[in-house]
């Protein structure tokens, strides 16, 4: 016969597991269509990272960037999308980005708020308490797709995921995981 704390203890830890895998990440897509990219069989890259402020280095990490490309080359090659040779020209033009911003939530009805709480000292009442925005740093992954020849933007997406102190297998992983899920949305 097992303890009743131990089935208990188990039941959590099952769907601690269970619901650890159910984590998604919020991709945002856009597209002219739904066969947008069916143009595109073979690319190219638009460029490195590059930063709009002349004082920012370049590149901030050249190993993110690296692994960066990598997941799209590889989720592009999946689709049957192939890196355009040296002589022939590229159908399409793949950009990328990645980066943090800060986001903020909330603060409505204004910095104060009147409701029903329970306070500290005198139990369950009327309360005055701070309802300001909620501000947080966001990391951001984009791709961008655009046609080579017309030079027309065909798809976007993005996806946020912490991007906070990316290294090695962490960030590969990371990396990884956003362009899949990016590439989920891929037109065509």
């Amino acid at each position: 016969m097992t303890h009743p704390g131990f089935r208990s203890t188990l039941l959590v830890a099952a769907l601690a597991f269970a619901t650890a895998g159910c984590t998604t990440l919020r991709v945002k897509s856009d597209s002219g269509s739904e066969h947008a990219a069916a143009v595109c069989h073979t690319y190219t890259w638009a460029g490195q990272f590059r930063s709009a402020r002349s004082d920012q280095p370049a590149i901030t990490n050249p190993l993110i960037e690296s692994r960066l490309r990598a997941a799209i080359a590889a989720n592009l090659e999946s689709r049957g999308v192939r890196p355009a040779s040296a002589e022939g020209g590229a159908d399409c033009v793949v950009g990328y980005g990645i980066g943090v911003r800060t986001t903020v939530e909330g603060g409505y009805p204004g910095p104060y708020a009147w409701g029903w709480g329970w306070g500290p000292a005198w139990g369950p009442g009327w309360g005055f308490g701070y309802a300001g925005p909620y501000v947080f740093r966001e990391g951001l992954i984009a791709v961008n797709l655009y046609e080579a020849k017309k030079r027309e933007p065909l798809w976007h997406a993005s996806v946020t995921q912490s991007v906070q102190d990316l290294t090695g297998a962490d960030a590969e992983a990371k990396i990884n995981a956003a362009v899949s899920a990016i590439f989920g949305k891929y037109p065509g």
